[in-house]
């Protein structure tokens, strides 16, 4: 059982950084002030993105087994316990679903016609990393003195960078209208 709980932590440890740049990428995809990093992102964002939803896949499948052995009685239960393993892997399965969620809208925009856009329904992907970075941090690492200011910078440069693109579409929008 030990492998299973390796090979969890090892996808974890890959689909986290993943995700983090295919969501980075994906708030400049359409940031026209950005320039070249709007390009660079749309150069990579689709392929990016299908690799993190593969790992967080592979992840979540071998996740459940690692759970599993621990509910199951096969492996040792974490010293923060097991209600709190389960609930923080319940947000973890959220995260998952609405991920996926996000990526239906993208890939099949007729279904997500109504009563939203496939683009409000894509931009789900924002939800689903904001549960996978509490995932992280409740339940995925032993190192939270460390690893919980991290996430905490890491959200925040993400945010710092949607409000550039925020203000950067609402500046060129009040440039349109006075012209």
């Amino acid at each position: 059982m030990a492998l299973v709980w390796y090979l969890d932590r090892a996808l974890a440890l890959v689909s986290y950084p993943a995700l983090y740049l295919a969501v980075l990428t994906g708030i400049l995809y359409n940031a026209e002030a950005f320039g070249p990093l709007r390009d660079a992102a749309r150069r990579i964002h689709v392929e990016v993105s299908a690799f993190a939803m593969m790992l967080v896949v592979a992840h979540g499948v071998v996740g459940i087994a690692d759970v599993w052995s621990v509910v199951d009685g096969a492996a040792p239960v974490p010293d923060y316990g097991l209600p709190y393993l389960l609930a923080g892997s319940a947000v973890g399965v959220g995260a998952l679903v609405v991920l996926v969620v996000a990526v239906l809208g993208f890939l099949d925009p007729r279904r997500f016609a109504r009563p939203w856009s496939p683009r409000v329904v894509h931009a789900f992907a924002y939800a689903g990393f904001g549960f996978a970075t509490l995932h992280a941090a409740a339940v995925g690492t032993d190192l939270a003195g460390f690893a919980v200011p991290g996430l905490v910078a890491l959200v925040g440069f993400l945010a710092y960078v949607l409000a550039l693109r925020a203000l950067s579409h609402a500046s060129a929008r009040v440039t349109a209208r006075e012209s």
